[in-house]
């Protein structure tokens, strides 16, 4: 089956319990569970503004297993833009991205042209095992952009997928439907230069 141009595929990766599939469902549905159910892998669509027309914007939100990894495998050789996700409470969740960002690297040959976004959810808790500067550190040694969110707070929640746009240089996209965005926001996005550190 050939691949559909219109649509764009972000792929949601990291460990179990850093609330990746809150912050899918957030984005999505503006909803928040507190209770945890472990994903095998769930698809859901957005519709959102493409190069002056609509596309979908199809997000995969992966198991945080390392049971399947050719599913894994799969979800990056079609993926267009990738979400690393670690909760700040645990720097293990941090250290188990590294391998997943070194088979981005290996499948797509290189992240200098694929957005790559590193996120730090749970950013409303107190017990922090992870820093800030810390987290910023492993994003530039990546070469990729970095976020804090709280899903449970809706903080950043859809800044963070605004910013994934905004790294694709390939094609014009936005999370507004008519596609317009304001000068001052295209401003500001051409003084931003290629990646943010928040």
């Amino acid at each position: 089956m050939p691949e559909q141009s219109n649509d764009y595929r972000v792929v949601v990766f990291g460990a179990g319990g850093v609330g990746k599939s809150s912050l899918v469902l957030r984005f999505v549905k503006g909803t928040f569970r507190d209770t945890y159910i472990p994903t095998i892998e769930d698809t859901y669509r957005q519709v959102i503004s493409c190069d002056k027309s609509v596309c979908t914007l199809q997000i995969t939100d992966t198991t945080g297993s390392h049971q399947f990894p050719a599913m894994q495998r799969l979800s990056i050789s079609k993926g267009h833009a990738f979400i690393l996700v670690f909760s700040v409470t645990s720097k293990q969740s941090l250290e188990e991205l590294g391998p997943i960002y070194k088979l981005i690297v290996q499948i797509k040959g290189s992240v200098e042209d694929i957005p790559v976004m590193l996120v730090g959810n749970k950013c409303d808790e107190t017990q922090r095992e992870v820093d800030t500067r810390e987290a910023q550190a492993v994003a530039q040694e990546w070469k990729c952009a970095f976020m804090e969110t709280s899903a449970k707070m809706n903080y950043n929640v859809k800044e963070l997928f605004q910013e994934l746009l905004t790294l694709e240089t390939r094609r014009n996209m936005s999370l507004n439907i008519d596609g317009k965005r304001s000068s001052k926001q295209k401003r500001t996005d051409r003084i931003k230069g290629k990646c943010v550190l928040m």
